[in-house]
């Protein structure tokens, strides 16, 4: 992230560390320069390299696109932007794939490091598009070591007190308005999700593509649906997973919390985590939870490992609610622990989480301009979840969305039409970021889909059933060279997890009758 001179203050510093912010700010300059000296729609490509497990060194190309940073301004300052280019192996006359990372705020070149385990599954992940074409992975704008990573400082709830959707709506708002302060020579209006379909219409044009197929997952699906409505001309076909459509970037919470009753059928047939099981199972215990705390907080005492100092952690429905969505093999056991009485890992890891008040400046220009229209948010808002999950992130967003720069993007383009481009959706319905009702209800808008369900699958559904289901793998790539969905399979199983088993014994289950 660039920083003005003036923020930095050398004196008193060592002289390595001294050395240090000079370094950091010269190569801040120079990206500065760079992207000054280059004109929006140029592109820049080099060679790289990154080392893969068992597989040699992988070649690719790195560039950086110039994009301006505010169409809508004349003569808005110019932005760098990373990508990577994947060559197949062999041409197969397909269109190139299109990559979108998740997020707002991932970007995938970020992993193409030697040893990266992320870097590695993606490199997988890739590998195996490559059997169906050339593969671009495109950065998001304002989330880019080729360009700029704009960070925003959000200082969280203490936890002291219990918290509240209010307290966490004013701390966005306060924190919002830093951002803006933080960032004076940033048109921070351009940070859309329409803006971000456009990077993607200048990348194909800058290398010559005349149509591309979209790949996203999660947030880079519901990026592609941008893409797919501003520019179908362009738009081959895609394959989506984990979708996310632009009027749901906040989850129903009864489709979460289904999610969450299809894991726990498993769960309460776990051998490791029955003598746990409380009568009604994992949803029994969750149900006894949620009214535990719905009577008042509870206060966890916490001693430093290092200084053997105490501080007390008090948690509250709100932390509850926010700590529900974790991943499928440990969810039981978090659940299963608060049931009976042992909060200490769960305080200690929200310490943990709380220590990073470092966001991505993109995550909530994007979401809050991208928004929600009135009748999704009546029936977020009147959900019977709501009682599990709350509304903590939807308050937070829509209270702080005046504030941030962004401007709402509007129900035109959040409100799904008819589109005959085909899409080949897939989607885990153990997923608890974007349930799987989000692909069931755009299917009726995408008459030329096909859907492949997969049970057991998560937010990565989508890699786990290609690596490990050859021929579903066989499926895909052929949807992706030609838009044949004759052989995608509706439904795939993936096998039940190892799940975590609580960190205490298990309780004596009482004797008798």
């Amino acid at each position: 992230m660039e920083k003005p001179v003036a923020r930095i203050e050398p004196t008193g510093l060592s002289r390595t560390a001294g050395a240090f912010l000079a370094l950091a700010l010269a190569t801040l300059t120079s990206q500065a320069r760079a992207a000054g000296a280059h004109k929006a729609g140029e592109i820049v490509i080099e060679t790289a390299s990154v080392k893969k497990i068992g597989a040699g060194t992988v070649r690719y190309e790195l560039g950086t696109l110039y994009v301006p940073e505010n169409r809508a301004v004349p003569g808005s300052r110019v932005i760098g932007i990373g990508f990577a280019r994947f060559r197949a192996a062999q041409p197969t006359g397909a269109p190139p794939i299109f990559n979108l990372p998740g997020g707002p705020g991932n970007s995938d070149l970020n992993a193409l490091v030697d040893g990266d385990p992320v870097g590695q599954a993606l490199l997988t992940l890739w590998d195996m598009l490559n059997a169906a074409g050339d593969v671009v992975v495109l950065d998001q704008r304002g989330f880019s070591k080729r360009g700029e990573m704009l960070e925003f400082a959000y200082l969280h709830q203490p936890l002291d007190r219990p918290g509240s959707p209010s307290a966490e709506t004013a701390n966005m708002v306060k924190a919002a308005r830093e951002a803006i302060a933080a960032h004076p020579d940033k048109d921070l209006a351009g940070y859309t999700i329409v803006q971000c379909a456009e990077d993607v219409n200048d990348l194909r044009r800058a290398l010559g593509y005349d149509k591309i197929t979209l790949s996203g997952e999660s947030f880079g699906s519901q990026w592609a649906f941008a893409v797919m409505r501003l520019h179908p001309e362009i738009v081959a076909r895609a394959q989506l997973a984990a979708v996310e459509p632009l009027d749901f970037g906040y989850d129903m919470p009864s489709h979460v919390l289904a999610a969450l009753q299809r894991i726990a059928f498993d769960a309460d047939r776990d051998p490791g985590l029955a003598p746990y099981l409380p009568k009604g199972g994992v949803m029994g215990a969750l149900r006894a939870v949620r009214e535990r705390f719905a009577r008042g907080p509870v206060t966890v005492k916490l001693e430093d490992e290092t200084t053997g100092r105490v501080r007390e952690v008090v948690l509250g429905l709100n932390e509850l609610q926010d700590s529900l969505v974790a991943p499928a093999h440990v969810w039981p056991a978090f659940v299963l622990s608060l049931y009976h009485g042992h909060y200490d890992d769960w305080a200690r890891d929200l310490v943990k989480q709380r220590q990073d008040n470092r966001w991505p400046l993109i995550g909530p220009l994007i979401d809050t301009s991208l928004g929600v229209t009135a009748a999704r948010e009546h029936l977020l808002r009147t959900d019977p979840g709501v009682e599990f999950l709350g509304t903590a992130t939807l308050d937070s967003y829509t209270g702080s969305a005046p504030v941030w720069p962004s401007p709402d993007v509007g129900d035109e383009l959040r409100v799904p039409v008819l589109s005959s481009i085909p899409v080949l959706f897939i989607h885990g319905d153990w997923d608890t970021s974007t349930p799987v009702e989000n692909t069931l209800n755009m299917q009726p808008y995408f008459p030329n889909s096909r859907t492949i369900l997969v049970h057991r699958g998560r937010h990565g559904a989508r890699y786990a059933v290609l690596e490990q289901q050859p021929a579903v793998r066989a499926a895909v790539i052929e949807f992706l060279k030609t838009g044949d969905t004759r052989g995608v399979p509706a439904n795939a199983v993936l096998p039940a997890p190892h799940f975590k088993r609580p960190s205490f014994p298990a309780p004596e289950k009482p004797s008798g009758p």
